[in-house]
């Protein structure tokens, strides 16, 4: 079905059409439309207009009021002030149009970007042969709403998870296990997340002693370093067994996450190996990167240390290996030109928003960044403890995101079941909603706040009915759910020749912003401003419910379906709006 436009646009359009009738020498002419308290909406334009033409702004109100059509679309329109249009819509109009994202039952109206192309999202990063802590949080649950959030506007998008699994360290783990063959090696075969990242922390700590205890290991070590870079078979063979073994941990992880990673969206540090040279040469060729102490940099105006002297992107090291810039502007590289991507978008820690702008700038100067090509750093801030403080363990360590998740999880469910009762739910559902609550508060308030402030970690107000949760959400939208069980054989149907309650318009009006919050978060990469507009469509709804009773007996048989049917369309939005975020919402709760 064909986009539904809304109401704000169509009202703009026949504004902007009027300001041109009723002035034509000024051109084309914004009226400047906002939601507004007083009426529906607010057109402020005019005042600039009239202050441009040296003309009456009061006079020129009166004049686009005049060549408005009449319509459907515009109950009352009031001048004030110096000219300020206060526009209240028809009733008709609100149901009507409503009505219309309704039958769209894919989308609720929302249209395509037309001028969608294909963005790569770096999100969700972990590195080979470590746990998973806190500060993977963000990155995986930030990223994987934008995913979901610009597929559902129609950009193509590309999935990477850039996993570190290359660099000095892999030398000393590799050489270890080429000398203790089987250590990861499970009974019953294939191991679970748990299993795997415990051979991982054996394994590590293991040659880690040895490492530093062992000179002769130390420096067979090295040597596979070497073997490892220049691509020996059997040593890449050991890697790729590594690998694989973290990767059993990496999906036990984001399946808790309940998010869903592909083995073909996983192409770490190693996935561009074979490029860095090719990249430095590059680079240095066409005079981007000098040398500079042996290594090679590209140097920045504006970059500067402590001491005033300017501080370097090293590409390649004084001792011939590659620094992080050279993974990354061959990444770039190869996204640009191979997967033919326009946009690329970086979740990724503030804290490293300089080697990023680095990265970019040396991009932009070697052709591969340009007008056509962006790349965009989606920086986001830190988790913190109640105490203000980064997020640590009473033992002051970094806390595991498995242990947060289960921690989040059991108090949910311990909330779901005292409310079990009341709406009957059986074991299974108790422990599936606890785990879709629990997981879902978590990413709420991660999603909730703008990504690059810093947030509170508390777990009792995650999981609380009250305030902007996702609790508060996924039971507005449950509440609904039970609503239309209880329905008989009342149907949703919209009726626009109905007189709309007050708390009927504002929940009608907020429904029929969903697209453009949608192209306003796509464009901005700002996933809060979507929950956001949820957390203020529950709380209409929590209004609506107060004011409107929606099955009661002293209702007209077409107030009740008109009410059913705006009741049927929230929970609409909320599971669609929700599901781009990646939270889901439980039938029952």
């Amino acid at each position: 079905m064909a986009s539904v436009p809304s109401l704000a646009s169509t009202l703009q359009q026949q504004l902007a059409d009027a300001l041109t009738a009723a002035l034509p020498e000024a051109g084309t002419a914004d009226p400047l439309l906002r939601r507004s308290d007083r009426a529906d909406f607010q057109a402020n334009g005019i005042l600039a207009l009239a202050k441009k033409v040296k003309g009456n702004p009061r006079e020129l109100a009166d004049k686009v009021t005049a060549s408005l059509p009449a319509g459907e679309l515009i109950k009352d329109i009031e001048v004030s002030g110096p000219g300020f249009l206060n526009i209240t819509l028809t009733d008709r109009a609100i149901t009507g149009t409503l009505a219309a994202r309704a039958a769209d039952t894919g989308r609720l109206g929302v249209p395509v970007n037309p001028a969608a192309g294909t963005t790569v999202i770096d999100y969700a990063q972990p590195n080979v042969a470590k746990e998973m802590h806190v500060g993977h949080l963000r990155s995986a649950v930030i990223g994987d709403a934008m995913v979901q959030i610009l597929e559902f506007t129609g950009e193509n998008v590309v999935r990477r998870h850039h996993i570190g699994d290359w660099g000095t360290q892999f030398g000393m783990l590799i050489q270890y296990l080429f000398e203790h063959p089987g250590e990861l090696e499970h009974e019953g075969g294939r191991a679970d997340g748990e299993a795997a990242m415990s051979s991982l922390n054996r394994v590590y700590k293991a040659s880690r002693a040895l490492f530093d205890s062992d000179e002769e290991f130390k420096a067979r070590s090295r040597d596979r370093v070497v073997a490892l870079q220049a691509g020996d078979p059997e040593t890449l063979a050991l890697w790729q067994g590594f690998v694989d073994e973290s990767k059993i941990y990496f999906y036990s992880v984001f399946n808790k996450l309940d998010m869903e990673i592909a083995d073909p969206d996983i192409v770490g540090e190693s996935g561009y190996n074979d490029m860095l040279e090719e990249t430095c040469r590059i680079l240095e060729e066409t005079g981007v990167a000098v040398r500079s102490e042996g290594a090679l940099c590209v140097f920045f105006d504006d970059v500067k240390g402590p001491d005033g002297n300017p501080v370097p992107l090293i590409v390649k090291k004084t001792n011939g290996g590659y620094g992080y810039a050279a993974t990354d502007l061959s990444a770039i590289r190869d996204r640009v030109q191979n997967l033919k991507a326009e946009t690329l978008v970086y979740v990724v820690d503030a804290r490293q928003s300089l080697h990023f702008k680095m990265v970019f700038e040396t991009a932009r100067r070697a052709g591969w960044l340009n007008d056509d090509v962006k790349a965009h750093q989606l920086a986001f801030g830190t988790v913190l403890g109640k105490d203000g403080k980064p997020f640590k363990t009473r033992e002051g360590t970094t806390v595991r995101l498995e242990d947060l998740l289960d921690e989040a999880v059991a108090r949910a469910t311990a909330v779901v079941r005292e409310k079990a009762a009341n709406v009957g739910l059986s074991e299974d559902e108790i422990v599936e909603n606890g785990r879709y609550v629990g997981v879902g508060a978590v990413k709420y308030a991660d999603l909730s706040t703008s990504a690059v402030r810093d947030y509170k970690f508390d777990l009792d107000q995650m999981v609380s009915l009250n305030g902007d949760t996702s609790v508060y959400l996924q039971y507005a939208y449950a509440r609904i759910r039970s609503i239309m069980r209880k329905k008989g054989e009342a149907e949703p149907v919209a009726h626009p020749e109905l007189e709309l309650a007050p708390a009927e318009r504002t929940l009608g009006l907020h429904l029929d912003q969903f697209g453009e919050v949608l192209a306003e978060v796509a464009e901005g990469y700002e996933p809060h401003k979507l929950a956001a507009y949820l957390y203020q469509l529950a709380s209409h709804l929590t209004t609506f419910y107060a004011q409107c009773q929606v099955l009661s007996p002293d209702n007209a048989p077409e107030v009740v379906e008109n009410r059913l049917f705006l009741v049927e369309l929230t929970a609409r939005t909320l599971h669609q709006g929700m599901k781009l975020l990646g939270i889901r919402t439980p039938e029952r709760l």
